[in-house]
């Protein structure tokens, strides 16, 4: 007996320092893999988000037919890859006309930029004037200026030049792009705002998305208007609309085409012009898609001055006469005198045409229709997607109304715009319906939009996006620290040890408890003899 009660103490002692070791081993073990595992993923997901002080800029400006919009675009200052971060942060609205009105008096151009520039130089921090490049691109109203009068717009752009080299700024030119170009940099915005590009994956790489489409881009200015989406690969190369587009090392089969004067302003003139064509009294027109009781007064000039009518003017023409126009707002006899502007016949039945005889493979997926088309929309209050029966029938109250009811139902009154709202709307409907082919089924696939997020859906960001290379076409995207498969072979390795560390743990503790059991109850059997 006293032999037996000498020994346990020293046995017990023995038997909790051995139990406790491979414990204590296993617990540290399980927290370093722990710390490990944590630090592993806190390097792979944050190794590329770490950004250098301060931020990027840069400036376009959208010289467009009917105005000039100055926006201002940054991004983080990241080491390498800047792409998918892209986003505006200013926008300014130009005084006055679009810079193609100044084809008499070029020397006027830079007075219209001073209050915009001034306002955008306090946007930029000051000591990073000198480093943010500025580019002009300017639309259809100087493509018709240059066939016109070229030597008028190169005095434009001569001027524009001029001023912009002595700003702060890293001008980097003024150049009249082509309505093909409009359409693709419409439909690279489009995309990109959409995050139809990039998307960042489990690694924080910014991967193509798996299973996404991209939006085609209506885009309706007042000169000219754009259809850009992507198309079947079947479709043949052997047309100029038809384009590869290469971005982030995918190629897109891109379908763009650039209607010339069928811009919203351009075809209102051109009505108008079809209208006096037509009537038997030429002084004093009958205009069913103006307001019932709206009379107003045009100059010849301000009608056949364009190039997009010039067909279209009187044996007599004088600029200066003047032609009274009355409105009857009559929506029906509207649609169907808009229907003139188009020649629908042209295509003879073929399937894959839209108007005028030009090619067009039948329209897919969704859209994005934004300038004209949004602003149009949203006089009707409409916006975002909603039928074709909806349109018609906003459209036919809207243009049953009075002129003196218009005041009331528009939130913004401006005469020029309020009186031509009955005319876009019939025309986006002949447009789109009798020209692009949309149905009442693919109709709800348009979503008419102004902006994604706080950015302007307009040609003018994609324009940016390429000339700073922020859209590579082919460069590898963003690397990680280290390759995913190895980075999942370690991550599997530190989870594997930590869980057998936390199994053996769970079963030291369980025979623990098992050998006090079984030690308490020698113990009562010993104190009981």
């Amino acid at each position: 007996m006293f032999t037996v009660l000498t020994r346990q103490p020293c046995e017990q002692a023995g038997l909790k320092a051995l139990s406790r070791t491979p414990a204590i081993i296993a617990l540290v073990v399980l927290l370093l893999s722990v710390v490990v595992l944590v630090a592993i993923t806190l390097i792979q997901f944050h190794h590329k988000e770490v950004l250098l002080p301060g931020l990027k800029y840069g400036i376009v400006l959208d010289a467009g037919s009917s105005r000039t919009t100055v926006y201002v675009y940054q991004w983080p200052a990241e080491k390498e890859n800047n792409t998918g971060v892209v986003s505006q942060t200013f926008k300014c609205s130009v005084k006055g006309s679009g810079i193609s009105s100044y084809g008499k008096n070029p020397q006027d151009v830079p007075k219209a930029f001073e209050d915009c520039m001034q306002k955008v130089k306090g946007q930029i921090p000051a000591h990073l004037h000198r480093s943010t490049h500025i580019y002009l691109g300017a639309t259809a109203g100087m493509r018709l200026l240059r066939l016109q009068n070229e030597t008028a717009a190169n005095e434009v752009i001569a001027s524009i030049q001029n001023y912009f080299k002595s700003q702060p700024f890293d001008f980097r030119g003024a150049q009249i792009i082509s309505g093909q170009e409009e359409g693709i940099y419409g439909w690279i915005t489009a995309n990109y705002l959409m995050g139809n590009f990039l998307e960042k994956n489990l690694w924080h790489m910014w991967v193509h998305p798996n299973g996404v489409e991209t939006t085609g881009a209506l885009d309706l200015g007042g000169a000219s208007t754009q259809i850009s989406f992507a198309a079947e690969e079947k479709v043949g190369l052997n047309t100029s609309s038809i384009m590869k587009v290469s971005l982030y090392g995918y190629v897109y089969t891109l379908y763009t085409h650039s209607f010339q004067c069928y811009g919203r302003n351009e075809a209102e003139k051109r009505f108008l012009a079809i209208l006096l064509q037509n009537s038997p009294i030429k002084t004093n027109i009958i205009n069913p898609c103006y307001p019932r009781n709206y009379v107003t007064t045009l100059t010849g000039g301000y009608i056949f001055d364009s190039l997009c009518t010039a067909d279209l003017r009187p044996v007599n023409y004088d600029p200066d006469d003047i032609i009274t126009f009355e409105g009857t707002g009559d929506p029906s006899v509207c649609r169907e005198k808009v229907a003139f502007l188009f020649d629908f016949k042209a295509c003879h039945d073929q399937e894959a045409c839209s108007f005028d005889g030009v090619y067009q493979p039948k329209v897919k997926g969704a859209f994005v229709a934004f300038a004209g088309f949004y602003y149009t929309a949203s006089a009707f209050n409409l916006s975002g997607s909603f039928s074709l029966n909806a349109f018609n029938s906003s459209t036919w109250d809207f243009c049953s109304e009075s002129w003196s009811q218009l005041p009331l139902l528009l939130p913004r009154f401006d005469e020029v715009y309020a009186r031509s709202y009955c005319f876009s709307a019939h025309y986006i409907y002949h447009l789109l319906v009798n020209g692009y082919r949309f149905t009442e089924e693919t109709w709800p696939q348009i979503h008419f939009k102004k902006e994604v997020g706080n950015s302007s859906i307009a040609w003018s960001l994609g324009y940016m996006l390429s000339l700073t290379n922020q859209i590579p076409a082919e460069s590898r995207l963003i690397r990680l620290p280290m390759d995913p498969p190895a980075f999942m072979g370690i991550l599997a390795f530190f989870t594997a040890v930590a869980l057998l560390c936390l199994a053996f743990l769970l079963y030291l503790y369980a025979s623990s408890r098992k050998q006090r059991r079984s030690q308490h109850a020698f113990d009562h059997t010993v104190d009981s003899e």
